[in-house]
This record gives C-alpha cells, structure tokens and sequence, in this order.
C-alpha cells in the first residue's frame, strides 16, 4: 500500500477529490492531510474524511526537521501539493525526490510562478486575451512551478468568461485528471 500525504492551504476541494478517489483502492491511500493555515477549511475535510490532520507554522517547515520526521514516521511514499502556497524546503524535497507532484490551474510556463495562483492566474489569462487555457501537473523543484510536466489538460476560453468561470472549467479539469495522474505515477515507484 502506497501512502500519500496531501498539502493544502485552502478549501481542500482538490484534496477531498483526491481522497475519495482512492478511498476504496487496495493499492493507494491518503493517510495524511498537512496545512500551514490553522483555519484552512481542508483540515475540516480532513476531519470529515476521517484522514489524520496536522498544521504547522513557517519556522517548523522551514527551520526544522517536523514535517519531515511527521512524513516519514507516518511511512508516506509520496507527496501531493493541492493548493499549498509554499516552496517545499530542501531536506524535504531530498527526501522525496521525483516523489512529490504539484497542479497548477494554468497552462505553465504562462502564468505560473511566485503569486500566481486562483483567480489571480484567471485574470491574467482574460487579460492576455488567450483562447485556451487547463492545468498543468508537474514535479516539484525549488522553485515555484518549474518542475517538469507529468501531464496538460485544455479548456477553451470563451469571449464571454470571467475569472470565476474559467476557475469552474478549470476546477472540473483537476477533478477529473489530479487523481489519476498521481495514480499512475504512484503505481510507478
């Protein structure tokens, strides 16, 4: 049995996804959820779920060895970023090398980057006056999403679409692909 941690920092939708997809699955489980917001609403799904739940602030991500201690005496195998908002650390990113997946809600390299995530990255898109735009699955690397792309998935920007319609297409994208994306690359370790 293959464990997944999840990193949040928000609502948790992709991470509620993600655990229900392998609820029933004889091969891959979420066995913890980990946020660096204590009001994230994540750790209430978490809850909801019935998925152990841990916060923690800057300093023990970053000046510590807690989260990884946390991740390794809990056995997980590997690392999925649901909409946390910040740079994984070294010691961690050694650990887990090529084990550690990210989704950002834009076609990258556009879009992507330091500040550029929800509807920020929406308006950027109407802005520039694109015609597609999708998510974008990648590794992760110390930088914010420059690791290399597992997989893309397009949707078309309308004329008439505003941030919030392109984040609905885009969240249905995530949906349907984030958790058999990380499946397939689980079942490779």
């Amino acid at each position: 049995m293959k464990k997944i941690a999840i990193f949040a920092s928000g609502n948790g939708s992709n991470a509620q996804c993600i655990a229900e997809y392998f609820e029933n699955s004889p091969n891959v489980e979420v066995s913890l959820i980990l946020s660096n917001k204590p009001d994230a609403y994540v750790l209430k799904r978490a809850v909801n779920l019935g998925i152990p739940y841990r916060y923690f602030n800057r300093d023990e991500f970053y000046q510590t060895s807690k989260i990884l201690d946390e991740l390794t005496n809990n056995n997980i195998d590997f690392i999925v970023l649901a909409g946390f908002l910040w740079l994984v650390p070294q010691n961690i990113l050694q650990y887990f090398n090529q084990r550690i997946v990210n989704i950002h809600p834009a076609l990258l390299p556009k879009y992507g980057g330091k500040g550029m995530y929800g509807n920020r990255v929406h308006e950027a898109v109407i802005e520039n006056q694109e015609k597609e735009t999708g998510i974008s699955i990648h590794w992760v690397n110390e930088a914010y999403d420059e690791g290399r792309i597992i997989f893309q998935g397009k949707v078309a920007v309308d004329p008439s679409d505003t941030p919030e319609s392109i984040a609905g297409k885009v969240h249905q994208l995530e949906y349907k692909h984030y958790p058999e994306v990380i499946e397939q690359v689980v079942m490779k370790l």
